[in-house]
């Protein structure tokens, strides 16, 4: 390799890794503000990639016996197949969210595409619940530069990521589960699932076994089981 190219390699070596960085991890702000922290002594629980028949009915039972709240982040198709089940979400009391219609990466995506998969789902959201949801969740967390206009554009108000992850998206024995979630403390935003986005019916009975275990030992803390404030009651700007 000629020595006069070492430089600029390097340099787009690094803005390359900027770039993956500020798209994937959930701390970064680089393509706007997020959120992944709520009030002190307060558990912001998420669920993504519903709403799933198999699993959110008992999902929300649980909830209720331990006077839990929580975000569900829906994807639109799925609403669509299931309107009565977010329905019931919303009448339970839980913040329902927008995590797109299909659950593309947004990357890459034309601000067109961007648009047409927030907006549908928000659509379905209010069929089926009279709701618009003003918290999006990109799928996979990705986010590119043309995301939070676009966002803007739709009636979304805020960007919700997360602090602690159950990674939870594969089945798995309830005890590793339970062990991810022991670093939950105030402030946390969970990142949890109730669905999979490649179709309906996935079983995730090890994310709703871990959070039995764990729901009342939370409330024994004296931790606040919330869903996702307003965007206009986050305090301090995004985090």
């Amino acid at each position: 390799m000629t020595a006069g190219w070492g430089a600029p390699i390097g340099v787009v070596a690094a803005g390359a890794g900027l770039f993956a960085w500020g798209a994937c991890h959930p701390a970064s702000q680089l393509f706007g503000p997020t959120t992944r922290h709520v009030a002190p002594g307060t558990v912001a629980l998420t669920f993504d990639d519903g709403p799933n028949p198999a699993i959110t009915p008992g999902l929300l039972d649980l909830l209720d016996r331990h006077g839990a709240r929580a975000t569900f982040f829906l994807i639109g198709r799925f609403v669509e197949a299931e309107p009565g089940l977010a329905a019931e979400i919303a009448a339970r009391g839980h913040r329902l969210g927008n995590h797109t219609a299909t659950h593309p990466s947004l990357i890459w995506r034309t601000p067109a595409r961007i648009a047409d998969e927030i907006g549908r789902c928000q659509d379905a959201i209010e069929r089926a619940t009279g709701r618009r949801p003003e918290w999006l969740r990109p799928p996979y967390g990705f986010r590119g530069p043309h995301l939070q206009a676009v966002a803007r554009r739709m009636g979304i108000r805020g960007i919700a990521m997360w602090s602690v992850t159950g990674y939870d998206w594969t089945p798995q024995p309830a005890g590793r589960m339970a062990r991810r979630l022991s670093r939950v403390g105030g402030r946390d935003i969970v990142l949890l699932h109730d669905g999979w986005h490649g179709g309906l019916g996935a079983d995730r009975r090890h994310t709703v076994d871990a959070l039995a275990y764990w729901l009342p030992r939370w409330v024994d803390r004296g931790l606040g089981l919330a869903a996702m404030p307003g965007t206009s009651e986050i305090e301090g700007g995004r985090s």
